[in-house]
């Protein structure tokens, strides 16, 4: 076994708007994990990879349509500089509605990663070659999370930081506390033991205060 303390995994995000990401990233679980080098977040605005004084990174899209497309070049180059002089197993991370949905199992195969990048479109996407010119930095997995459409990849990728966060050794405390790594239900009770709100009394089912594991764990499994 290799005893060499492993290093941070490193998240970085391609988005117009770190201010969107940030905060989130800085609280509870995630920012402890940052603060004690679980992981480390950088950003790369594609602004800064124009090639015109106007900061303009999006025009018309090809056969027309309403919206705007972010352009190709400014997206890759951001993804290059965040890239520049990392040597470890590197993988990219494009969001399409359409694509193979998040799981679990997609979470855990991205704590092999040494470095993961989140291309965040805006608007009404990112033109396509970017993605096919990506591929030349990396593995590139592309995902949907949820069925929904959202405004840019900023929540997507949010979400997969904290689901793949949530799986690196010491950041929960232990490893149980991953609810799909043992049984787990959908609904979780604490004290007190009876709550009274408006003349009706609730209570904790009775099974959960018996100490019979197999059985608590039988409820956990079926919610009965």
């Amino acid at each position: 076994m290799n005893s060499k303390k492993k290093r941070a995994l490193r998240f970085h995000f391609v988005t117009l708007f770190q201010e969107a990401c940030d905060p989130y990233l800085s609280a509870s679980i995630l920012g402890r994990a940052r603060a004690n080098k679980k992981i480390s977040v950088s950003y790369q605005n594609p602004r800064d990879f124009v090639d015109n004084k106007w900061g303009k990174v999006d025009e018309r899209p090809y056969g027309g349509g309403p919206g705007m497309v972010m352009t190709a070049l400014p997206v890759v180059r951001a993804a290059e500089k965040a890239l520049k002089g990392k040597k470890g197993k590197i993988a990219l991370v494009w969001f399409s509605p359409g694509a193979k949905q998040f799981t679990n199992t997609d979470a855990d195969k991205l704590t092999a990663y040494d470095d993961i990048v989140f291309i965040c479109g805006r608007y009404e996407g990112i033109d396509d070659r970017a993605r096919v010119m990506l591929k030349k930095l990396g593995k590139l997995h592309e995902f949907a999370v949820g069925e929904a459409v959202y405004t840019g990849g900023e929540v997507p990728a949010l979400a997969i930081t904290d689901a793949v966060t949530r799986r690196l050794p010491g950041v929960l405390g232990k490893d149980a506390s991953v609810e799909e790594r043992r049984v787990s239900s959908h609904y979780v009770y604490t004290r007190p033991e009876a709550i009274t709100w408006k003349k009706k009394t609730y209570k904790v089912p009775a099974v959960l205060k018996t100490g019979h594991h197999a059985n608590i764990d039988g409820w956990k499994s079926t919610g009965k």
